[in-house]
Order: C-alpha cells, then structure tokens, then sequence
C-alpha cells in the first residue's frame, strides 16, 4: 500500500486529507513542521506532501536537507503563489507543486501522475500490457508496437499508458489533462491536442490503425483491441 507523509503545521488541514487519502487507499503518516518531517522519514515512505511556510523548520529547508539523503517523490503545497517560491523549490527538487486552495479531485491528480512517474511496476513490467500489438513495460518507461520500440516522451508515454488503462472508455481533456499532466485545463490549452497529435504520428510510423479517435465536444477514445 503506497505510504504518504503530510509535512504541514496546519492541523485541520492535515487532518482533513488524511481522510480523503485514507478513503483514496493510501496510509498516511503526519508531521507538523520541517524537523518532524525529516525525522519521519524512512523507505517505505513513497510520497510526501509538503508545505512551504512552517515554524521552526519550513519546507524549503526540508527540502533541502531531504535531497542530502533521499529521492522521495515530493508534492509540495502552499498558500504562496508567487513563481520563485514554485522556481526554488522544483530546483532544489520538489516533484511538483500545487498552491493553496485546490480541489480533492486535482490534489488526486497530481499525486497518482507522480506515483506514475516514480513507482515500479513489478507485475507489469514482467508481463506487460499489450492489446493492439504494443506492449508497455512502465517501470522501465518502454513501450513497444510490434516489437519496435517507440521513441516517446515521457508525457507520451504516460498518456498512452492511460488510454491503454481506459480502452473504448470516453476520457475528456479535462481527465487528460488532470491525469497525464497533473494540471487543471485551461481555456485555450492546447498542450494535450499537441500531446496527443504526438503520439498519434509515432504510431502511425508503425501501423496505418487509427488507434485513437477524437471524440468531438467530447475528449478522446482508443478503439478496443479487435
């Protein structure tokens, strides 16, 4: 079961996405300020949720010192949205970053997006995923069709990974863009189109099978495997 740390002083707070986390599957461990963080940490810890401004130790601190000894995926949360706290804190290593309020649905998001990216997948990677003729081993990000090996991005590969995981499912922008790129949709984003498109181009190299339709009004479709 994946463990996630909350690292904030804000009890209500942590208390509240416990219980969503809970809910969600996940075991969930508290600290309340940046030294309590640290001390808790340990392998079987696969995420951590940190806050920026914290007494005695904030969370740019921990961060810090973290990254001395450990590579744990890190989500990091706070009411500050000025870019050079977003700036510092993804260059001293934080995996993403979320501002203050934000939504269960997306705070989900961005999590299952970085557990994507950083987990293995013992199972899957020895017995791959293959209707379609491709084959996906995703804790070595590899994917192949045909037994040729696609040369994808690793947004590429994450989105053909969900359309496999939903095949002849409807799935909207907004669920893309959520899901695959662990932000909200904006008016005028174009990104998940061009990501799409992408994917589509590297396929066809492959196969003359439109794997992927575009639903119009309504987000996208990979056709099931005949």
């Amino acid at each position: 079961m994946t463990h996630i740390l909350l690292v904030d002083d804000d009890t209500e707070l942590t208390a509240l996405l416990e219980d969503i986390l809970t809910l969600e599957g996940f075991t969930v461990s508290q600290a309340n300020d940046g030294q309590q963080g640290l001390d808790a940490i340990n392998a079987d810890i696969d995420l951590i949720l940190l806050d920026i401004m914290m007494p005695k130790m904030n969370g740019m601190e921990m961060l810090k010192q973290l990254r001395q000894h450990w590579q744990t995926p890190v989500l990091m949360l706070t009411a500050k949205g000025e870019e050079v706290d977003r700036v510092i804190g993804l260059e001293l290593g934080a995996d993403d970053y979320l501002p203050k309020p934000f939504s269960d649905r997306e705070l989900m998001a961005r999590i299952r997006a970085i557990l994507r990216r950083t987990q293995p997948h013992k199972q899957e990677d020895e017995e791959g995923l293959s209707p379609h003729g491709l084959k996906l081993f995703p804790g070595k990000q590899e994917a192949y069709y045909h037994e040729q090996l696609l040369d994808l991005t690793t947004t590429e590969f994450s989105l053909l990974q969900y359309f496999l995981e939903h095949l002849g499912q409807s799935i909207s922008k907004e669920d893309l863009s959520l899901e695959v790129l662990g932000k909200r949709l904006s008016p005028f984003d174009r990104a998940i189109d061009m990501h799409v498109s992408n994917l589509r181009k590297k396929l066809s190299e492959h196969s003359e099978l439109n794997l992927i339709k575009t639903l119009r009004g309504k987000g996208y479709l990979m056709i099931e495997d005949q």
